[in-house]
């Protein structure tokens, strides 16, 4: 059995096949909540040939209290064309650290910013290494490509939106990539001054139990199918994804993808935002 729509995940062969063709650009979007970490040096030590590196944190909105938010079309527009990265382009984004997650995130981006030529390298970096493929530490050179950028505010929910969806007469399903001691509240937030819980009559579907834990790359669709199935989510229902800060709630939404839902909005303050917040109210246990 086949992907329902394959279409936004490419493998480590197809991009060896296609990494000279003239409309392929590569994006090393790679990200750490580890402060020990540096991952643009990191970027600049090794990556796949001609990759440019996707900052989650520079390409936001800067004023926002909270990290990697959704910036301005026009700052998303300035920042991806300097990158070299417009219209007409075949946008592969990778991630080397887990794999998939913040290259999700930045296939969602440019999504919400109305590009429809965007894939995620399945099993990211890590699968790329393992199978001996050429990578470089050279930086890539400099080039600008317009991107027209229109926003499909159908794949964006903020907090309010969330907040008026508890007491929605058909509200839409939210669900929580984070873990599971995170999503009853017994594990203690990775950022301060952000309460333990969850957003009331939430389902818990943890983002690692969509990817293989050897090879970083998607379960096959049977087993992506099982894993909703099991969160007791319905994939014929609307369905907001939402995790620690707006990052691996894009894993769900690719997984949906894959299996045919193409309208997975996203909370982009996620928990960070919602347990930051105290009038807003939480569930534990």
């Amino acid at each position: 059995m086949s992907y329902t729509r394959p279409d936004p995940l490419v493998s480590t062969q197809w991009l060896a096949d296609h990494l000279a063709a003239p409309d392929v650009r590569v994006v090393d979007a790679s990200y750490s909540l580890d402060p020990s970490r540096d991952m643009r040096a990191e970027y600049e030590a090794c990556h796949v040939p001609g990759a440019v590196f996707f900052d989650i944190d520079d390409i936001a909105d800067r004023t926002s209290p909270y990290k990697h938010t959704v910036p301005a079309a026009e700052v998303f527009a300035a920042k991806v064309r300097k990158l070299g990265l417009g219209d007409g382009n075949h946008v592969v984004v990778y991630d080397s650290n887990g794999g998939v997650m913040a290259a999700c995130r930045v296939w969602w981006l440019f999504r919400l910013f109305g590009a429809t030529n965007v894939s995620v390298l399945d099993g990211g970096l890590p699968k790329w290494l393992a199978e001996n493929r050429p990578v470089e530490d050279l930086p890539p050179p400099a080039r600008e490509r317009h991107f027209t950028a229109r926003m499909d505010t159908t794949l964006f929910r903020s907090a309010e939106n969330l907040l008026a969806n508890l007491t929605a007469e058909t509200p839409e399903q939210v669900v929580d990539a984070r873990s599971p001691g995170r999503f009853r509240g017994e594990e203690a937030e990775p950022r301060a001054g952000v309460r333990q819980g969850r957003i009331p009559a939430s389902l818990n579907l943890p983002f690692t139990a969509l990817i293989d834990p050897q090879s970083k790359t998607f379960l096959p669709p049977e087993q992506l199918r099982q894993q909703f199935d099991a969160a007791g989510v319905d994939l014929s229902k609307p369905l907001v994804a939402s995790c620690g800060s707006g990052v691996t709630a894009c894993v769900i939404a690719m997984a949906g993808y894959l299996l045919g839902k193409d309208d997975i909005s996203i909370f982009d303050g996620s928990w960070s935002e919602w347990g930051s917040r105290a009038e807003l109210p939480i569930a534990v246990g």
